[in-house]
């Protein structure tokens, strides 16, 4: 019997963020597939780690995947992890893929899992929390009320195009950007608001546009706040 590919969302760094499903498969699981070259140093395995330890104890499949916009280095990476996947399955093991936030939004995951499906084995996705709600609720607000809208923007579109969109803009995986975004975005006189590294030790939050720096870390999350 082959086995089944689980792509578990470890929500966005706090393990406490970490649901009850996710954490029930990842003990059941037979693998646990972590996305870098030393799963231990990755931040999926430390979330989960903070919420289970014995996940040391567990399997572990390291699947690289730098980061980069080649796309046929894309494919290359995206082709060698789904076979490694696939080799686990085909031996009738369950792998619990670990992938940050939610597995279904800008994840790397998900190219690994279409490909899984296509090849006729069985998949879930079982969903975690995401960065942009986790660094609303850190911030003590609400992102949208009503009818109003929410845009969900990687920080390498087209700033100044994405500002004209009606109600609440989240600027997500803004580090190499944030210098390019803040200065957008003073020009414009929009509100905004910051976090890096949200529920993680080393999280830091920045309340006003002004305060921001023009360097931060991959995971830095701005909100820019709705017209009154």
């Amino acid at each position: 019997m082959k086995g089944k590919l689980y792509g578990i969302g470890v929500g966005p760094g706090d393990p406490e963020l970490l649901t009850l499903k996710a954490l029930r498969i990842i003990k059941e699981a037979d693998i646990i597939a972590v996305p870098g070259e030393e799963p231990k140093e990755t931040v999926a395995y430390k979330i989960v780690e903070g919420a289970y330890p014995q996940l040391a104890d567990k399997a572990l499949l390291p699947v690289h995947m730098p980061m980069t916009k080649d796309p046929q280095l894309l494919e290359k990476y995206h082709q060698e992890g789904a076979a490694l996947v696939e080799k686990e399955l085909e031996k009738g093991h369950t792998v619990a893929f670990l992938t940050l936030g939610d597995p279904t939004v800008y994840s790397t995951y998900i190219y690994v899992h279409e490909r899984i499906k296509k090849m006729g084995y069985d998949t879930e996705i079982i969903s975690g929390i995401t960065s942009f709600c986790a660094v609303a609720a850190r911030l003590n607000t609400g992102l949208v009320e009503k009818a109003e809208m929410l845009h969900v923007i990687p920080a390498s579109y087209q700033i100044e195009e994405a500002l004209k969109l009606p109600g609440t803009k989240v600027f997500m995986k803004a580090g190499k950007k944030i210098k390019k975004v803040k200065e957008a975005l003073l020009v414009s006189g929009e509100k905004g608001m910051m976090i890096e590294n949200c529920g993680m030790p080393d999280e830091k939050i920045y309340t006003k546009l002004e305060d921001i720096p023009d360097s931060s870390g991959y995971y830095s999350l701005i909100i820019v706040e709705k017209g009154e």
